[in-house]
């Protein structure tokens, strides 16, 4: 099993579930409809990583993500993430109203920092950077979002038992793009105006 980092210990999820369309510039951005119930998609323990990627045939695109690790059935920790999409195949098989599983869910897909604890009253006070070369290319937060973590969490659970350690991705704000390998992204998260999570990667 794959692990992530939790305040210093290593703990293995079992699934990351992810929340698509959640930013209305990102859809517009995609020239998707805004949908009328909460797009959700998952990842298998297989894809997470440390390491960022590049594609081998075709770029991949680069989704910054406010990334939460469930505890109890709760959100105990907050990390960036990254939601790696190969973008080409994706539109191939959402044109032939296929699933999205080979351009969303390959070994490598879910990129993590290491996940701090939050309480629940900051939740709402969280807000990401992503930073690709220096140049800050995606900026969001709670507000933005049009279902909030709390209203998340109800739905997935709804239908599937969140357990200890599984992560939530909750949708990426716009600015989403394709990198090349050498190129540096440091993804940031922060608690109003005090950052707690700076991780660097290396496109390999």
């Amino acid at each position: 099993m794959k692990t992530v980092i939790l305040d210093g210990v290593r703990v293995a999820p079992s699934k990351v579930v992810c929340i698509g369309r959640n930013y209305v510039e990102h859809i517009k951005e995609l020239n998707n409809e805004v949908p009328t119930s909460m797009v959700l998609f998952m990842k298998p323990n297989a894809a997470l990583s440390s390491e960022l990627i590049t594609g081998a045939i075709t770029p991949l695109h680069y989704e910054g993500e406010i990334s939460f690790l469930i505890k109890k059935g709760k959100i105990a920790a907050v990390a960036f993430g990254l939601d790696l999409t190969n973008r080409e195949l994706q539109s191939e098989l959402k044109g032939k109203g296929l699933p999205w599983e080979r351009a969303k869910a390959f070994d490598g897909a879910a990129v993590m920092s290491q996940f701090v604890s939050i309480e629940e009253y900051n939740i709402d006070k969280l807000s990401m950077q992503l930073w690709i070369n220096d140049v800050l290319v995606q900026e969001g937060n709670i507000d933005l979002m049009i279902h909030k973590p709390l209203s998340i969490i109800k739905e997935i659970n709804s239908f599937s038992t969140l357990i200890d350690n599984d992560i939530v991705m909750s949708g990426t704000p716009k600015g989403v793009g394709s990198y090349v390998k050498g190129d540096k992204f440091v993804g940031k998260i922060f608690v109003a105006d005090r950052e707690i999570i700076s991780k660097e990667w290396i496109a390999k």
